[in-house]
């Protein structure tokens, strides 16, 4: 099963947000990233040495900044190449009635937070299909028509 490097993934976000306050020219990846981060400013303070290293327990109602930016990021990642197969789609038809692309895409977020979460705890890839179910439910939970 695929680790990922909580060290490496946290120095990205800060890298890319240093290098955006310092004009400097940014890959594509940052510049995605950097437009994420814009529109979380009560993230900004983490993206600091201090905050890398820091543990964040949901149990004690503490967000890991870096967890929900990453999330961000691979929805729009998974958007910009529509895999799983439809969620474009379903992005784009739910975005039509909401009119709200953040909001959107903490609800998209939400189902794939569950996915992996499931996914890590059973040691199995995530479930495409349990996925596109958790995300038309949920869209259509909040009175989204999406045909």
């Amino acid at each position: 099963m695929f680790e990922p490097d909580r060290e490496k993934h946290r120095q990205f976000f800060a890298k890319a947000w240093d290098k955006y306050q310092q004009a400097q020219l940014l890959e594509p990846l940052e510049t995605m990233v950097v437009e994420i981060i814009l529109i979380h400013p009560e993230y900004h303070c983490y993206l600091t040495t201090p905050y890398l290293d820091q543990d964040f327990f949901p149990e004690y109602g503490q967000k890991n900044p870096f967890l929900h930016l990453g999330l961000h990021l691979a929805l729009r990642e998974q958007l910009s190449i529509d895999q799983p197969k439809g969620i474009r789609h379903l992005y784009q038809a739910a975005l039509l009635a909401c009119n709200n692309t953040h909001d959107l895409e903490h609800r998209m977020i939400d189902c794939l937070a569950e996915i992996l979460w499931i996914s890590q705890r059973d040691k199995v890839p995530p479930n495409e299909k349990a996925y596109i179910n958790c995300l038309t439910q949920s869209l259509m939970k909040n009175k989204v028509n999406y045909y």
